[in-house]
């Protein structure tokens, strides 16, 4: 994990998040907000810790993943650039009710808990936009799982598939960032259900596989499986 100072100006963060900052205040944040790189694979956040800062992804990939009652883990949901990781649990517990790991190599803009809490407190317009991402995070969330449970097997890896291709790298032939086992995870089946799957894909002429690499072949089908299937 590497730690880093970071310039505002011309960051995302400022125009989705702080645009109801003036210019005074937004020098201030952005003198105490730092970067934090981490690596594929290191955890940023664990479930259980105190919540002291405000996650913001600036690069990269993460899964939010939450621990079960059997020991094993179950994929929430996995965030991309301009999404806020903390932000679930930021008002709502005083602890981490899941985890957040890197997938790809990630940087994260982090801020004190207490200078947004503050800010809340004294801006309406940013108390509204900070509510406003909330909530968008949780219909995401919510939706994207709604959609996985109303498949079968197969309409949810095709519906994992297409996720990637068309959500994170917009683009069909993609490498995939998680494993067998963390799809089996996500989706709420066995790994050997997955490998099966994908293999019958493969022999169908949906999709090829090169190691860890996808490429979509037949779209069209890929998708009728996510729709019906």
């Amino acid at each position: 994990m590497g730690k880093t100072n970071c310039s505002c100006e011309k960051c995302q963060l400022k125009s989705l998040f702080f645009s109801h900052v003036d210019a005074s205040e937004m020098s201030n944040i952005c003198d105490i907000k730092v970067e934090k790189q981490y690596s594929k694979g290191e955890i940023i956040t664990t479930e259980g810790e105190p919540i002291r800062e405000f996650i913001y992804m600036k690069e990269g990939l993460v899964k939010l993943s939450k621990t079960g009652t059997d020991g094993k883990d179950q994929i929430i949901s996995f965030s991309k650039p301009f999404d806020f990781v903390s932000l679930l649990s930021v008002f709502s517990s005083k602890t981490y009710k899941y985890s957040v790991t890197a997938i790809e190599d990630t940087t994260v803009c982090i801020l004190d808990l207490d200078v947004v809490k503050n800010h809340a407190q004294e801006n309406a317009l940013f108390a509204m936009d900070l509510m406003a991402r909330i909530s968008e995070a949780t219909d995401k969330i919510l939706l994207d799982n709604l959609a996985i449970k109303r498949k079968h097997l197969k309409g949810r890896i095709a519906h994992v598939l297409l996720y990637f291709s068309d959500y994170i790298y917009k683009n069909d032939e993609f490498e995939l960032p998680i494993s067998r086992r963390e799809i089996a995870e996500y989706i709420g089946m066995t790994t050997e259900n997955v490998i099966r799957t994908l293999s019958e894909f493969r022999k169908d002429k949906i999709i090829k596989i090169f190691g860890k690499d996808i490429l979509i072949s037949d779209k069209k089908r890929l998708q009728n499986i996510s729709d019906f299937g």
